[in-house]
């Protein structure tokens, strides 16, 4: 008789590498330095996202608060505990849906590194979670933006 193992752990998490929060730019010239210190850090059109991560939040059942604050950027599409991200101690993660991706990007550059009851949020893209739809509206709607910052000949 065969023995049979309980392979119903759970799957380690894996951290993504554009989910990992870079480092701060100490080596900038000064005339290149603005206020404050900021990582240097280029995102592609396939690279962002509706689809944002936040990381950070504390377990303190902050759903409502959180939602509130996101909603100053754009309208939601979904909300939810992102089940696959790993997390600090005492923190969770949420995957948020903006309807439109100019909203996500704002939210992403007014969030980060901003303190919400006692923790520091990192947010993030998360294009893993596009569809291929999401993800074809998103390339067509950036050519007819640049087809409109082109000038008329």
């Amino acid at each position: 008789m065969e023995e049979t193992q309980n392979t119903s752990q759970p799957a380690e998490k894996l951290v993504k590498p554009h989910h990992i929060q870079q480092e701060l730019c100490k080596t900038r010239p000064a005339y290149r330095q603005g206020r404050k210190l900021t990582a240097v850090k280029t995102y592609t059109v396939n690279s962002e996202s509706q689809h944002l991560y936040i990381y950070g939040v504390p377990t303190l059942n902050l759903r409502r608060e959180l939602r509130t604050m996101c909603l100053k950027y754009g309208n939601v599409i979904s909300m939810h505990i992102a089940d696959d991200a790993v997390n600090e101690m005492f923190t969770e993660c949420y995957h948020i849906q903006y309807q439109r991706i100019q909203s996500a990007r704002i939210a992403k550059r007014l969030m980060d590194a901003q303190s919400f009851y006692g923790g520091i949020l990192h947010v993030c893209y998360a294009p893993e979670h596009e569809s291929v739809q999401e993800t074809k509206a998103k390339l067509l709607q950036r050519k007819t933006d640049v087809l409109r910052r082109l000038p008329k000949t």
